[in-house]
Formats: structure tokens, C-alpha cells, sequence
């Protein structure tokens, strides 16, 4: 159970992390929602830093994603 309670607390931890890499969400999903046929890798550049500033939060807080 304990593995259980580890996740859930993760989970609480998602929105402050979000909110913690607001400028970099909004400007991948400004990419994303720029286009309705978006093509495979398309966005990369801005997901690869959207997910290094979650990387960094998390590591911040101590805790996993």
C-alpha cells in the first residue's frame, strides 16, 4: 500500500508543477493548437522544454513524475 500512497501523492504534486512551467505549457499548446492536421514531431523543440521544466520542478520538489 505504501507504493499506493506514493502515487496518489504524486499525483497531487501535477498541478503545482503545471503550475510552476505555465510559460512554457502555453507556448507548447499554442503550438500544438496552431495547426488541426499537426504532423509527428512537429512541436518537438517546444515539448523538450515544456518536459525539462517539469523534470527540473520535480527534481526541485524532490519528487518523481
Amino acid at each position: 500500500m505504501e507504493s499506493v500512497r506514493k502515487a496518489h501523492q504524486r499525483m497531487r504534486n501535477y498541478p503545482i508543477l503545471l503550475a510552476k512551467c505555465a510559460e512554457s505549457a502555453t507556448v507548447y499548446a499554442d503550438c500544438v493548437a496552431r495547426d488541426l492536421n499537426i504532423k509527428h514531431h512537429t512541436c518537438d523543440k517546444e515539448f523538450q522544454l515544456f518536459k525539462n521544466c517539469l523534470q527540473k520542478a520535480a527534481k526541485d520538489m524532490k519528487t518523481r513524475i
